[in-house]
């Protein structure tokens, strides 16, 4: 079965696409810039010719559906219904904090957690066994602060993601290891999105929404003085 990636919620744009639980291809870039508006479809076209098949050919789509940021969401989940109404295949949707945490399963850690900025000292995370990668905590914003993730001072932990930077000056775990340049990626969507499909776990594309977590505030124009 040929499935299509998109992870947008990043600063990293990802593409790939396998033939099931095989990877085919990744094109992928981290900007400063979010270029999925510019960048998305491109990639989509650079990982179709070098994975060797056509658009047509793609059976299923999977998106990384969030939490990240609110303009590469939208851009993501509008593409990825784009495909699948025009090639009426299933969507399937999963967790993009889910991807950070498949390079560390096995790794002797006993949690795994990701964390995304969402500014100032605020993260979008969860928390993961390091061994199965069974979530043990439901995806959240969090404020970090010296307490946070305290209970975890006995824990071998790796804290993953943009987010790690801000987290290891603050927190209060120096046996906790920090891996800072880790983003959602397109290639780590494989295994879950299977999962799915083997479940027919799939979105009603009429009414799915990424998951935003919270709401998008955005700035306000001033009224032109008359």
């Amino acid at each position: 079965m040929k499935i299509l990636y998109l992870e947008t919620s990043s600063k990293n744009c990802s593409v790939a696409v396998s033939d099931n639980e095989k990877l085919l291809c990744l094109c992928e870039e981290v900007s400063e810039n979010y270029k999925q508006s510019e960048s998305l479809h491109t990639y989509v076209e650079w990982a179709l010719e070098a994975a060797g098949i056509s658009l047509k050919e793609i059976e299923a789509v999977c998106l990384g559906k969030g939490p990240g940021s609110y303009t590469g969401l939208r851009i993501g989940a509008a593409s990825a219904k784009g495909f699948c109404y025009g090639l009426k295949v299933p969507f399937i949707a999963v967790n993009s904090l889910e991807s950070m945490i498949e390079p560390f399963l096995g790794q002797n850690y006993d949690l795994i957690v990701p964390l995304i900025d969402a500014r100032r000292m605020e993260v979008y995370t969860a928390v993961y066994d390091g061994n199965t990668g069974e979530e043990l905590s439901a995806t959240e914003a969090k404020i970090l602060d010296e307490t946070s993730f305290e209970e975890f001072k006995s824990k071998k932990v790796v804290f993953v993601g943009d987010g790690a930077k801000k987290a290891k000056d603050i927190l209060n775990l120096p046996d906790a290891d920090f891996k800072e340049d880790i983003y959602p990626s397109a290639q780590y969507l494989i295994k879950k999105a299977l999962a799915k499909i083997e479940r027919q776990e799939f979105e009603d594309m009429a009414y799915f929404e990424p998951f935003y977590l919270k709401d998008f505030h955005g700035v306000k124009k001033k009224k032109s003085e008359e």
